[in-house]
């Protein structure tokens, strides 16, 4: 064979060669550490739910997962360079409804689409924001709260942690389904928005159980409602917004998420890991604990709900007239 020809056959086989090593690196993977991105600090939620689910996905996937917390924008920077990763199955994260869903139509020029560039890999936890009064306001249910609001139009704020968040929203959707109106003081943090509440300079607030509980066993807060569809197992004696007459479902969900592109064989890999994880009875019991609901699926059903969160949320941020600064 003539050196001319050796080439050409040598350049032939390069494309096979190079999907034999693609597809050897799918069946290896994992080989190394992976990083996993958090969009909030350490102590929040999200940042509560990746620890307590990558000891055992590190477990079935064979290697470490090394989180790194990357907080800003509302959860904007993390989530971007997630999106703008190499899609390898080597840096991934965990994200919340405004990043992945309502940040779309709050911020005009999001560096990142969540529906083209992210892969979504597993649903994580469900949170019921729980609606907390201050037990000065005189009122123990929604009915009795509605009556107050409607008969003092601007009378009334509530404190919410962020444009777009469920603190938010759930109160924006509860002024458009009972024609009532009450005025939203904005906070940097959960512990921040308690404490107006405690103070006296707020009046109510839609947050995760775990950042008004203490307050409300100390007899200085009041839960009238939860957002959840169901009630929350650790709270059997508040009633559902629903139930409540507000016709209103919302989780301050968290899930685990990729870049768009990743190779099948790894994305099943990753769903397995941290899906198998949530289906464990000891994480179970300490999601739990922090009142997080797990509801691990395949990429395809996390995908959807992003879809349905998208419908159910925009017309709420439209009327609401929502956008980012």
């Amino acid at each position: 064979m003539t050196q001319r020809r050796r080439i050409l056959s040598a350049l032939a086989a390069l494309p096979l060669a190079l999907a034999a090593g693609g597809a050897f690196a799918q069946a290896d993977f994992p080989n190394k550490p992976i990083r996993l991105l958090v969009p909030f600090g350490p102590g929040s939620t999200p940042d509560v739910f990746a620890r307590t689910l990558t000891e055992h996905a590190g477990k079935t996937l064979g290697q470490s997962i090394v989180i790194e917390n990357r907080a800003g924008a509302g959860g904007n920077v993390a989530t971007n360079l997630v999106a703008k990763a190499a899609p390898d199955g080597y840096t991934i994260g965990v994200s919340i409804t405004g990043p992945l869903v309502n940040n779309t139509m709050i911020y005009d020029n999001l560096p990142y689409d969540p529906f083209k560039d992210i892969q979504p890999i597993t649903f994580g936890v469900h949170q019921g924001n729980v609606l907390a009064v201050s037990s000065a306001l005189g009122v123990n249910n929604m009915r009795e709260l509605m009556a107050l609001l409607r008969a003092n139009p601007g009378k009334y704020n509530y404190a919410s942690v962020g444009v777009g968040t469920l603190s938010q929203l759930s109160m924006e959707a509860i002024k458009a389904l009972t024609n009532s109106y009450v005025v939203q003081v904005p906070y940097a943090s959960s512990p921040a928005a308690v404490m107006s509440v405690l103070q006296g300079d707020t009046h109510m607030v839609s947050l995760a159980p775990l950042a008004v509980m203490p307050q409300v066993q100390a007899g200085k807060m009041k839960v009238i409602a939860v957002s959840t569809a169901k009630r929350l197992p650790q709270l059997p004696d508040v009633p559902t917004f629903r139930e409540s007459g507000v016709a209103l479902d919302g989780s301050a969900w968290i899930g685990v998420i990729g870049p768009a592109g990743m190779p099948p064989a790894v994305l099943q890999k990753l769903n397995q890991a941290f899906a198998g994880a949530m289906r464990d009875p000891a994480v179970i019991a300490k999601l739990r604990a922090q009142y997080m609901e797990p509801e691990p699926g395949t990429p395809e059903q996390f995908a959807a709900y992003m879809q349905g969160e998208r419908a159910k949320w925009g017309p709420v941020i439209k009327r609401a007239g929502i956008k980012a600064e």
